[in-house]
This record gives C-alpha cells, structure tokens and sequence, in this order.
C-alpha cells in the first residue's frame, strides 16, 4: 500500500520536474536565439557609419539620404537596447529601407562602384544580412517550440503556474521590406 501512495505522489511530481526542466530549456534556447539576433544587428549597425562615410565620399551633395539612414540606424539602436522584438522588428524594417534608398543612389556613381573599400563593405553588409536571417529563423523556431509547449495541454498547467509568457515571433512585416537588402552591383 505504502508503494502505491509513494508512486501516486512521486509520479506526478517526476512529470512536474521533467516539464518545467523542459520549458526551462526552451526558453534558454530562445533567450540564446536572441542574443545571436542581436550579435547580428550590432553588427550591422556597425557597417553603417562606415558605409554611409564611404558614400558621401563620391556623392556628398545626398544629404537627405545620409541623415535619413543615420536616423533609421539610430532609432534600430534605441530599439535594440528596449529588448522588445516589435519595436526591434519594425526599426531593423525601416534601417533596411533606407539602406535600398543608399544602394540606390550608389548606382549613379561608377567610382563609388569602384572603390575598394565600399565592395569591402557590401560584401560584409551581404554576409551580416544573411546571418540576420539565418539567426532570426532560427529564432522564430525556438520560440514556435516553447510557445506550443506553453499552449499545449497538459504543460501549460506547468506553464501557468511558473508564469511562462508566450513570446512574439521577430519577422518582416512589410511586403516591400521581405526582400533583402541588395548589396551586389
């Protein structure tokens, strides 16, 4: 008798352990998804001053499209340090917007084309974008896991009761803002 009491206590609490041990490590896999999402944005805005001084360099007489990606790139940073994935995603779309509207004004001048340091720099803007990519995937699928785990019967009792809180996908909403940035001339 005294083996059935201990299996009907010991049982559920075995469950109870095991589920909130694996919440636990999907939320570490998250919170370590978003850290490689931020390794990447920092870095991009990093790329930035020195590619908008690269261009401004050959086409000084742009003003407004170098105060405009100084201002995208300065509100991405504030954005970055809130933590919020929407404020984050809706300032990295507006960076990537004006980043096209700098590439498109680089077209029209050769030498820019030319220079050395300014193929240098696309070249890493192209390599940091796709790591933003392949990050923010990655991502998006440790948060798709704990999100069912956290919805799923029975470990959203788990969930509850630890105040596991769902958490926001970082994705691209803007239909004109879901192509990457083009960086190759």
């Amino acid at each position: 008798m005294t083996w059935i009491i201990i299996l009907i206590v010991a049982v559920p609490l075995l469950w109870l352990a095991g589920t909130y041990n694996r919440l636990i490590t999907l939320r570490n896999r998250a919170d370590e998804a978003w850290s490689d999402i931020d390794v990447q944005l920092r870095r991009r805005h990093d790329l930035i001053p020195n590619l908008v001084e690269t261009v401004k360099g050959y086409a000084s007489h742009e003003k407004g499209v170098f105060e405009e990606v100084t201002k995208a790139r300065a509100q991405a940073i504030s954005a970055e340090k809130s933590g919020d994935p929407k404020q984050m995603q809706e300032a990295e779309n507006m960076l990537s917007g004006t980043l096209k509207t700098l590439f498109a004004v680089s077209e029209n001048y050769p030498d820019l084309k030319a220079s050395q340091n300014f193929v240098e720099l696309q070249r890493e803007l192209r390599d940091t974008e796709d790591k933003i990519q392949a990050s923010r995937r990655f991502y998006n699928s440790n948060v798709r896991d704990i999100n069912i785990k956290i919805q799923s019967f029975p470990s959203n009792i788990v969930a509850n009761l630890f105040s596991f809180k769902k958490r926001d996908f970082f994705q691209v909403e803007e239909p004109e803002v879901k192509e990457p940035v083009k960086v190759q001339f």
